[in-house]
C-alpha cells in the first residue's frame, strides 16, 4: 500500500496508485481532502498537459503547492486524470 505523509499526517493511502515517472499518482477518493486548499498555480507538462495545484494544510502548518493533478490530461496521459501526486517535502512510502 502506497501511503502519503506530512507533518506526521496520512495525507493519501491506497493499493491502486499510478506510478509515473517515479511518482505515485493517487486514486482521488483515497485522498483526504480535509488536508486540501486549491491553489491558483498551474504548470505545463509537454506530454500530460496542464497541471493544477493544492497546498496542504496540517493545524497551522501549510505546504504550498505540494500536491498536484491534472484534470484533463492529454491524451497520452489519461489514464491519471484526476489522480493526485506529492512532493515538497511530502514522503511516499510504498
Amino acid at each position: 500500500m502506497a501511503r502519503a505523509m506530512w507533518n506526521g499526517v496520512i495525507i493519501a493511502e491506497s493499493n491502486t496508485t499510478i506510478v509515473v515517472e517515479g511518482n505515485h499518482y493517487f486514486p482521488p477518493d483515497s485522498v483526504k481532502r480535509e488536508y486540501l486548499r486549491e491553489s491558483a498555480t498551474h504548470t505545463v507538462c509537454g506530454w500530460k498537459g496542464v497541471a493544477s495545484y493544492y497546498d496542504i494544510v496540517v493545524n497551522d502548518n501549510v505546504n504550498r503547492d505540494a500536491a498536484w493533478y491534472y484534470p484533463e490530461p492529454k491524451e497520452s496521459a489519461r489514464r491519471i486524470a484526476g489522480y493526485i501526486a506529492f512532493w515538497r517535502g511530502v514522503k511516499v512510502e510504498s
